[in-house]
């Protein structure tokens, strides 16, 4: 009797994979520009980072890699972005309109749905969206790219795309070597960019939600409401947190017009969920703000898309339960629903273990360059929150630095999904329980 994978061994397996071939695909010689070095570490970096949807290199994408090169990258991040086991279910409906249920739980994995029954469902929406969203985002960046900046069509074709498909993904990847800097005043291609960075993630379960119950807010889901709500809390804050500590640097929003600040400060805001575009020098900004970039970065985009992060809704579960606690209330409670003690010890667990891999991955980054330290906190945060922005050190990082961010990158993108849905999967109800007492805290 053949022992079925656990969905989440699954999802990493797949990533893990996809990892690899990657790697093979980009150390070819038609992946690289001609008279460039083929070193593995850099396969393998570019490979972990577009998988993970992090955006993060170490060689510029435009000129380093060939044609080839950046739709191999291109097509990691999608991969990446969209889920592999999402992927998989939707093959599978192309072939039978009923998966399995071992196809339908390796998907669940990646949606970070519970009830088995609405995969298909998802499935659906998040491929309508997706090719949907990166369409119409292709079009119009193509349009204002030809248009706007004097690309001749065929450039403009591919940039979009490249473009749309990585504001999409969160991938943060840039086929420019500044980045989105050139942009920085262009809000025909800085709001589109946005708007899709914030519909891919927030996460397709609150898509779903709000594809069939748009009308009636109050029949949202409490994942849906939390998500929502956490969303534009941290967005609006980390906006006037920017713009406020940004406002007069002469390196970064202070020599744009009042305009420009408010467009470039809310694209930072939306970038440091996870997204890993800029359009100002990241290395430039004040520390108070490399502060902010911690906070949005650690927390990242919404369940079951393609932000990372330990999540919004972790966050909301948190925050809901501090409130109870101060109130004296026995029941962490929002929009008339109670939350389960279940999910408030797994956003606990998560929120734990994020900040133990971020402190142990900054101990490490630490004994391994001579960069200061916010900087590095900066570098492992970005890493772990699958967002990709730096202060400019990835690149002269040594070796061991740049395998270690690796391996945050891929933890930080797999292992929150592995480890919450091992959580949900993995909940027993132990036949005894113990006597209560009472420890002393605080």
């Amino acid at each position: 009797m053949k022992t079925l994978i656990h969905p989440a061994r699954a999802v990493a397996l797949g990533f893990l994979a996809a990892i690899m071939a990657g790697v093979f695909l980009l150390m070819l010689p038609a992946a690289r520009s001609a008279g460039v070095p083929a070193p593995l570490t850099v396969a393998l970096f570019t490979s972990v980072s577009a998988v993970c949807v992090t955006g993060m290199a170490i060689v510029d994408t435009g000129s380093y890699w060939s044609g080839f090169g950046q739709a191999v990258i291109m097509f990691l991040f999608q991969l990446g972005g969209f889920g592999l086991m999402t992927a998989a279910t939707l093959l599978g409906l192309m072939v039978n309109r009923s998966p399995r249920l071992r196809t339908r739980m390796m998907t669940q994995t990646e949606t970070r749905l519970l009830g088995l029954g609405d995969i298909s469902s998802v499935a659906k929406i998040v491929f309508k969206v997706a090719v949907l969203c990166q369409l119409l985002l292709f079009a119009v960046l193509t349009l204002r790219l030809h248009w706007g900046h004097g690309m001749d069509w065929r450039a403009a074709a591919w940039n979009g795309l490249f473009h749309a498909a990585s504001s999409f993904n969160n991938a943060g990847f840039s086929t420019h070597a500044d980045g989105m800097v050139r942009y920085a005043g262009d809000a025909l291609v800085l709001v589109p960019v946005m708007l899709a960075i914030v519909i891919g993630g927030i996460g397709f379960p609150v898509l779903h939600d709000l594809r069939y119950r748009w009308r009636d807010p109050r029949h949202w889901s409490l994942h849906t409401k939390l998500t929502l709500t956490g969303s534009l809390i941290l967005l609006l804050g980390g906006f006037i947190a920017i713009v406020a500590l940004e406002w007069n640097n002469p390196h970064s929003l202070g020599p744009l017009s009042l305009f420009g600040k408010l467009l470039n400060g809310m694209f930072m805001s939306v970038s440091a969920r996870t997204a890993g575009f800029h359009t100002v020098d990241i290395g430039a900004l004040t520390p108070e703000t490399w502060a902010v970039h911690y906070i949005l970065m650690f927390i990242g985009g919404g369940s079951g898309g393609t932000a990372g992060g330990v999540k919004v809704g972790t966050i909301a579960i948190l925050a809901l339960l501090v409130i109870a606690e101060a109130k004296g209330h026995t029941d962490t409670e929002a929009f008339g629903r109670r939350v389960g003690a279940s999910a408030q010890r797994q956003a606990i667990t998560v929120l734990v273990l994020g900040s133990l891999i971020v402190a142990f991955g900054t101990v490490i980054l630490l004994r391994l360059t001579h960069f200061p330290t916010d900087q590095v906190i900066f570098e492992v945060i970005a890493a772990f929150g699958s967002t990709g922005l730096s202060t400019g050190i990835t690149a002269e990082l040594p070796a061991a630095g740049q395998l270690l961010l690796a391996v945050l990158m891929f933890i930080g993108r797999v292992g929150t999904i592995t480890l919450a849905t091992s959580l949900v999967l993995g909940e027993r109800r132990m036949p005894y329980r113990y006597p209560e007492e009472h420890p002393i805290v605080g």
